[in-house]
């Protein structure tokens, strides 16, 4: 029982740690042998629960590091040449694009770097909570369909568990 908890643990913590997120912890549930959508569920909410704490993470550290003159005048020319440039794509595809940014399972998208994305472009938080949560969802169900037919044909070779 202990054991089943320990990694149920290491699980959650994978999944709200940034650049692995579900990316990481669905793969290491499943190879541990706990059923497919134990695993996807349990990473789902986590992943979904982490969201709005890093939307408001990056939302305060750039306001306490813009009190440093030289990061504010960094900032300030960094957002408007990033917004100038992609205000017509961030107006024409909003939260689809972030969504798919953050559904994407390749390494530095996810939550952690798509609310990021969301405080540089100034989407508010509703659309971004929207995004991040079908962003979740494509990746959490790519991963796991990716996982569970490429663990069924390494099991024809090795017993997992």
């Amino acid at each position: 029982m202990l054991t089943i908890i320990r990694d149920l643990i290491v699980i959650a913590f994978l999944t709200v740690l940034p650049f692995l997120e579900l990316r990481a912890s669905i793969p290491y549930g499943i190879i541990l042998g706990y059923p497919w959508w134990v695993v996807l569920v349990m990473c789902l909410i986590f992943n979904i629960i982490i969201a709005p704490l890093t939307y408001l993470f990056w939302n305060k550290l750039i306001h306490l590091l813009r009190w440093i003159k030289f990061i504010d005048k960094l900032y300030n020319r960094t957002i408007e040449r990033v917004q100038r440039k992609s205000r017509k794509y961030v107006e024409k595809y909003g939260e689809l694009g972030l969504a798919l940014f953050i559904g994407i399972p390749l390494p530095g998208s996810g939550v952690w770097s798509g609310s990021l994305a969301a405080n540089i472009f100034g989407l508010r938080f509703r659309k971004y909570m929207v995004a991040s949560i079908i962003g979740v969802l494509i990746a959490g169900m790519i991963v796991t369909i990716i996982m569970v037919s490429g663990t069924e044909v390494f099991s024809l070779f090795v017993k997992i568990r």
